[in-house]
Order: C-alpha cells, then sequence, then structure tokens
C-alpha cells in the first residue's frame, strides 16, 4: 500500500502580503511555512503507515527552494519525496495546479489499494478545491473534510465533518481524502528522522518529466493556461482595541443593551 500526500508550501500570512504587478503573490518576499491542514494530511498517512507498513509519498509542487520542507516531512516519517517544479508551472490557478498535480500522481504510480490524502485547503486561497479536482482528473473517488479516517483491506471508512453532525463514508482504493484539523495532532520531527532526512529518495518532476501525460498542455497549465486569476489582494486592517463594559450587574447589562439598540444591532 502506497499512501501519496499532496503539500503545499505557502505564504506565513500574519504578515504583510506582498503583490506582483501581474496580481499573483510574491511568495519570494515573503516567509513561507508548510500548509497547516497538509500537515494534518501528512499526520494522517504517517499513522497509516505506522498500522500498516505502508509506504508514504509526500509530493508538492513548487520552485526549488520547497525542497526544504519536502525534508522536513521527510524528517517525520515520510519514505520519498517528489519536488514538482518548473517555470511552465508558475502562476497555476487550482485548475491549472490539479491538472499537473495529478499528472505527478500518475507518474509515480496508483496502485488499486493507494490512497491519497490531501489538506482540506491552503490558507493562501483557502478555495479547498484541488484535492477534489485531483479526484476527477484521476477518475477516482473522493471524500472531504475527514476527521477520522480507518483502513480496512482495500477500503477506507471516513468520518465526514458537516456543519450540524457527522457522515460515515465507507469507500473503494483508490480514493482521494481530505484531512481538516480536527483529525490529529501533527508530530514533530525526531532526532534519527533528521538525520535520516537526507539519505531518503528525492525526485523532482520537471516540465520535461511530465510533458507527455495529456494532461499536461500548454494551454491549461501555468499563468497563461489557468481560467481564475487574483483580482486583489491586500493585508486587512487590524481592527480596534473595542469596547469593554466591567461588572456584572443589572446596569451594566442595560448599558450593554442601549449600545446594541443604538447600532441597530438589536
Amino acid at each position: 500500500m502506497k499512501i501519496i500526500v499532496c503539500v503545499k508550501q505557502v505564504p506565513d500570512t500574519s504578515g504583510k502580503v506582498a503583490v506582483n504587478p501581474d496580481g499573483t503573490l510574491n511568495r519570494a518576499s515573503m516567509p513561507t511555512i508548510t500548509n497547516p491542514d497538509d500537515m494534518n494530511a501528512v499526520e494522517a498517512a504517517l499513522t497509516l503507515k505506522d498500522n500498516t507498513g505502508a509506504e508514504v509519498v509526500v509530493v508538492t509542487m513548487g520552485p526549488p527552494p520547497a525542497e526544504g520542507m519536502l525534508r522536513e516531512l521527510l524528517a517525520m516519517g515520510a519514505d520519498r519525496a517528489v519536488l514538482v517544479s518548473g517555470r511552465e508551472f508558475g502562476g497555476s490557478d487550482t485548475y491549472a495546479t490539479s491538472q499537473i498535480l495529478a499528472a505527478a500522481i500518475k507518474k509515480i504510480g496508483l496502485d488499486k489499494d493507494d490512497v491519497i490524502f490531501c489538506g482540506r485547503q491552503a490558507i493562501d486561497g483557502d478555495t479547498a478545491q484541488v484535492g477534489p479536482q485531483i479526484a476527477e482528473k484521476l477518475e477516482i473517488p473522493q471524500v472531504s473534510y475527514a476527521a477520522d479516517i480507518k483502513k480496512d483491506g482495500n477500503s477506507i471508512t471516513v468520518k465526514r465533518m458537516l456543519e450540524d453532525g457527522f457522515m460515515e463514508i465507507k469507500v473503494q482504493t483508490p480514493c482521494l481524502v481530505t484531512c481538516i484539523k480536527e483529525l490529529n495532532e501533527p508530530r514533530y520531527m525526531s532526532i534519527g528522522g533528521i538525520m535520516e532526512a537526507y539519505s531518503k529518495e528525492m525526485q523532482v518532476f520537471d516540465y520535461e518529466t511530465l510533458k507527455d501525460d495529456p494532461l499536461i498542455d500548454p494551454t491549461t497549465i501555468g499563468l497563461k493556461g489557468s481560467p481564475t486569476n487574483i483580482f486583489k489582494s491586500f493585508t486587512p486592517p487590524q481592527k480596534g482595541a473595542g469596547m469593554m463594559l466591567e461588572g456584572a450587574d443589572k446596569n451594566t447589562c442595560a448599558k450593554l443593551a442601549g449600545i446594541l439598540a443604538e447600532k441597530h444591532i438589536i
């Protein structure tokens, strides 16, 4: 069994967001982190590896420096890594990104008992589209918003979080599952894992590697092949300190009610 985990290196959005003239994020000018939801997907894969002995392959699309992120995931316990990188892929939106990642997964190999894990969404786009789009392009079943995952033979049972409860879904492999933060708590790198990380396999898939796949069409990848683009990106202004009312008596409650009524909130 093989578990392929799609991860993304994203800008640390706690700081100032920089934007290029063409509307894309200026990632080079901002510190980067591993997308938080993707870390839960990695932990889910490593937990299944601990229980079943599965192989864990982490894959990302990004510039060459993303290798550092992949090395950290290898130090956590992943077995090998694939960096999908090429100028032809730059500026891809979710549609183009899913085309490229689906082609990369086909190149890695997807057998009948394999599983693909993705994070629910990335903090730089918040679309939650890439995972499901990968599944559609690979023509495999998908389950999103996984809060619990169990593997039983050639099927996966997923506890899927809804707004008002949960739904339990059993799906045949190969399949794709998107993971949420409630699923688990990602582990730390171990000392032994850090020492082994640079001896593990790291492959690079560039345009030449993937160009023979039907999904890699120059008209549907990269910035020019992306049907959507960023209209505007900015750092939202910080909110004020707000008004604090002290006391827990009737007068304080009456004062609060008066303020809310004045603002037409009640």
